[in-house]
């Protein structure tokens, strides 16, 4: 069944000259909604909003094929304009998010969210549109935002030489495994190997980023802990915060070496230096992917249908209503064995 028109809108004379031209106005119970800066994000794709344009979307929020949850139906509050009739104040109830908010916005967020204790794992769960300012100091405040190529520009060149270093290393034919133990029994490692260490490495970072997601990054902060607080926003509470502040969907070069620098030396403990090498620039290179599908998982367009697409869409799930679940982001896959896959939805056949 086609969504049903909308009657001509209705607006106040000044509300209506303050619009653009090519806006995407919907209404939900009667309130009109401008999605014109978020088409381009929505998971279900732009061309099914533009479709919807000037329509009632009361009935679609609740599917299906998508039930629409409390935090995507707070999102939507931010793009209020107006009644479709003037004086009309039915749903007149709902408030800005931003003017019911439990922190300032027009300072940094970052030493404030440690004062909001018990409310600030359902506040920071409320995803907002719009951008995040850390620290008071612009140097601090510039090293903590990343747009998504440099990641690819810093990284992309390091897992280049270091595969070179790898496979050069390997063929000379030198490196041993269990040598450390035992020189009777100990395996060469050859360099046609590489390929096969490279994926290993690859693998491990999967494993990894389910982990780090899980257990660090959506860790539970005790309520009374005020720098643990301020430390989870800092490390991914910011994101869920704001999942589409651009500037904040990679991590910043800087931290990333340091992390990488303990991998890496955790690795040079349990192999041989040049297959720890190898095992590193695998990970190194899992974590470039990663990075690069984060970003499109949040601003790209897949087609419908497609791998990326599902992913997508089980992602934005995992921000907007499973946060507790949903912890894999490049693959699936290690949420089956851990049991924390977001259930399909279902939804009852009408008679």
């Amino acid at each position: 069944r086609s969504p049903s028109p909308l009657p001509p809108p209705r607006l106040v004379p000044a509300l209506e000259r303050s619009l653009p031209t090519r806006c995407c106005l919907v209404s939900c119970h009667r309130r009109l909604y401008d999605l014109s800066g978020f088409v381009r994000l929505h998971p279900g794709g732009e061309q099914l909003l533009r479709r919807r344009a000037g329509t009632d979307v009361s009935a679609a929020l609740d599917g299906p094929p998508h039930r629409h949850s409390e935090n995507a139906r707070r999102w939507l509050e931010q793009y209020y304009v107006g009644e479709l009739e003037p004086g009309d104040e039915q749903g007149g109830s709902q408030t800005d998010p931003a003017v019911s908010d439990l922190v300032d916005w027009q300072k940094p967020l970052l030493w404030q969210v440690g004062h909001l204790g018990e409310k600030y794992d359902e506040w920071v769960h409320q995803p907002v549109d719009r951008p995040i300012r850390l620290f008071h100091s612009d140097f601090l405040e510039f090293l903590s935002k990343t747009a998504w190529y440099v990641v690819f520009m810093v990284w992309t060149p390091v897992v280049l030489y270091l595969s070179w270093v790898s496979y050069t290393s390997l063929a000379q034919g030198k490196t041993r495994l269990f040598s450390s133990f035992t020189t009777e029994y100990s395996i060469p490692v050859h360099k046609y190997y590489f390929p096969f260490i490279f994926l290993v490495g690859m693998i491990l970072w999967s494993l990894l980023e389910y982990l780090i997601h899980r257990f660090v990054f959506h860790m539970k902060p005790p309520a009374s802990n005020y720098y643990l607080i301020t430390l989870h926003f800092l490390l991914h509470g910011q994101h869920h915060k704001s999942p589409f502040d651009s500037s904040r969907l990679v991590f910043p070069p800087v931290p990333a070496s340091l992390v990488m620098g303990f991998f890496y030396g955790v690795l040079r403990l349990m192999l041989p230096e040049i297959l720890g090498l190898a095992v590193f620039v695998g990970g190194l290179c899992g974590y470039v992917i990663y990075d690069m599908m984060h970003y499109y998982l949040h601003y790209g367009s897949p087609k419908k249908g497609s791998y990326l697409y599902g992913l997508k869409v089980y992602h934005v799930k995992h921000h907007f209503e499973h946060q507790r679940s949903g912890f894999g982001i490049s693959t699936r896959f290690w949420d089956y064995p851990f049991r924390t896959l977001i259930p399909e939805e279902t939804f009852k056949k009408e008679d």
